[in-house]
Parts: structure tokens; C-alpha cells; sequence
């Protein structure tokens, strides 16, 4: 008779490590516009800690990777990051700042079925514009320059994408700290009754629109279960 397995309580999703290939696979750098310079992303040992680390100079591209995460199972997305400093001239509230020192980005897919006509007209036009990048709902986490930690917003461009300001200003530079964040919970409050399911992740820094530069740094990006701590390594301040 089988016997019941409850459901991983770990999905490792960005743990980084020396390669001969980089971007690692499934990992890829997304472009969003040939005119557009281009974010650079390297494997760097930082501190001691195996990561990625981005450099922006008046550039944008998200390194990303398609999810098959059960989010019912590990809704809890944990990572470390960190930036050299926080950008000056940035405001998310505006097309023109929408630029970030650091981002974690998951993307969702929303079944057919739960899609008003409303939503499926919105996302014609939004893709008509801006590309098939334009997800069926997003979070981006952000490390922001002038809002409140707690802050939260529509992206500048596009409503399906939920801005989050986890951490802000420079008091938190120059140092690893690490997250914990319930994305179910987050995208059910975003955009309620729309039934999501993860459908990638993305880490970047992008500087395209305030034409400044910006270093940080992602390491060891993983979903637990909503009871279970997040596994970073000893001396994590979480």
C-alpha cells in the first residue's frame, strides 16, 4: 500500500555556485529592448557568500527562470541581497524612475477561465505595447531610494505588476540581509480572486530611465512552507 509523502518543504530555486556556463540553466538574461544597454550578471563569491551579482550602468535586463513551484505547498519565497547604495534619482511612482538599485520579480500565470473580458482586453493592449513580457499579474520586490519600507504600489507602466518596497535608503548597504515573503498571500491581495499560479523568477537591477549605476548582489533564493524557517546559511541575520 502506498504510503503518504507530505509535500517538500524546500524548493531550491537560486542557490549559485562556480560554473563553466553562465547564466546557469534554467537561468537567462531577458531583454526588453535592443536599444536598451544591457544589465551585466556574473557568479561572484561576496563575503563568503556564492551569488550573483548585477551591475547596471544606464542599462536594464532581468536574469530570470521559469517556476514550477506548488505555492499551496511553499508559498514562502526566502532570499538574500544586498546593493553598494540606493539610487538618487529613482521614484517608482513616475515612468521616467521606475529604476531600482535591486529587484526579486515573480511573474504569474492566471488560468483562462478566471480572466474577465475586462483583464484579457487590458492584457491585449498591454502587450500590443510593450511586448509579451507583460505578465497576467506580478510582484516586484524592491529595493527602493525614497519610499517607506512597506510601501506599495502599481508599477509606473503597467497595473499587473505589484511594486513592494522591502527595503529602503542606505541604511542597509554595503551588507548581506535577508527576506522572507509569503508570495501567495502578497499576489492574493494584489489582484484578489485570480486564482495564480508562479510562473518565473527574476532578480536584476535597472537603471535605463535615471541614466545612473548600481551594483547588488542575489544569493540563495528558496520557497518553504509557511511553518518552516528559511535555510540560510549560519550567521544569517534571519
Amino acid at each position: 500500500m502506498a504510503v503518504w509523502q507530505p509535500a517538500c518543504a524546500t524548493e531550491w530555486v537560486g542557490r549559485f555556485a562556480p560554473t563553466d556556463r553562465f547564466p546557469p540553466s534554467p537561468w537567462r538574461v531577458i531583454n526588453f529592448d535592443d536599444d536598451i544597454a544591457l544589465t551585466a550578471y556574473r557568479f561572484r563569491q561576496w563575503d563568503g557568500m556564492d551569488s550573483v551579482e548585477a551591475t547596471a550602468q544606464q542599462s536594464m535586463a532581468l536574469l530570470a527562470r521559469p517556476l514550477t513551484v506548488d505555492l499551496q505547498a511553499t508559498p514562502v519565497l526566502c532570499w538574500r541581497w544586498r546593493v553598494e547604495a540606493a539610487l538618487v534619482d529613482a521614484d517608482m511612482q513616475r515612468k521616467a524612475g521606475d529604476d531600482y538599485a535591486a529587484r526579486v520579480y515573480v511573474a504569474f500565470s492566471i488560468p483562462a477561465e478566471r480572466k474577465s473580458f475586462g483583464l484579457r482586453s487590458k492584457l491585449r493592449l498591454a502587450r500590443m505595447i510593450f511586448g509579451d513580457q507583460v505578465p497576467d499579474a506580478a510582484l516586484s520586490y524592491v529595493w527602493d531610494n525614497r519610499h517607506p519600507v512597506g510601501t506599495t504600489a502599481p508599477n509606473a507602466y503597467t497595473e499587473r505588476t505589484r511594486m513592494i518596497v522591502l527595503r529602503s535608503g542606505n541604511g542597509e548597504t554595503k551588507r548581506w540581509v535577508s527576506e522572507r515573503r509569503n508570495v501567495l498571500t502578497d499576489v492574493l491581495a494584489a489582484f484578489p480572486d485570480s486564482d495564480p499560479s508562479a510562473a518565473s523568477l527574476a532578480v536584476g537591477s535597472d537603471t535605463d530611465n535615471t541614466k545612473e549605476s548600481a551594483t547588488a548582489g542575489f544569493a540563495d533564493l528558496h520557497f518553504v512552507a509557511a511553518d518552516r524557517p528559511c535555510l540560510f546559511p549560519a550567521g544569517a541575520d534571519w
